[in-house]
């Protein structure tokens, strides 16, 4: 049930292209099947960091099983791929990771 949200000032030329290629990511990060995995991206946000409005980045990461270990890795990652795709600067991206547990993630019914 990973889902990755990803708000950006920046402009996306391919957003459909984007979230597939960020879910085979997560997939491979993850290691989580890609029938459970949820990519939003919200682009031409208004946004500031360090008080302009250069490229930047808010991203949440939220999982069932997200070991605290594995923070500094995955955040490397999306770092890299978010710089390569959208050409925001990794000092200009925010990740905020969450580990959801299963009985409070609702799915298909019923929860995780």
């Amino acid at each position: 049930m990973p889902v990755l949200k990803v708000q950006t000032n920046a402009e996306v030329a391919d957003k459909q292209k984007m979230m597939e290629d960020a879910t085979e990511l997560l997939s491979q990060i993850l290691r989580k099947p890609i029938q459970y995995i949820m990519v939003i991206v919200e682009t031409n946000v208004d946004m500031l960091f360090a008080g302009n409005d250069k490229p930047l980045a808010y991203v949440e990461l939220k999982s069932i099983g997200l070991s605290e270990n594995e923070t500094t890795y995955i955040s490397a990652d999306l770092c890299n791929f978010l710089e390569e795709r959208i050409k925001v600067p990794k000092d200009r991206i925010y990740i905020e990771f969450a580990d959801a547990k299963r009985d409070m993630f609702g799915w298909n019914g019923g929860t995780f």
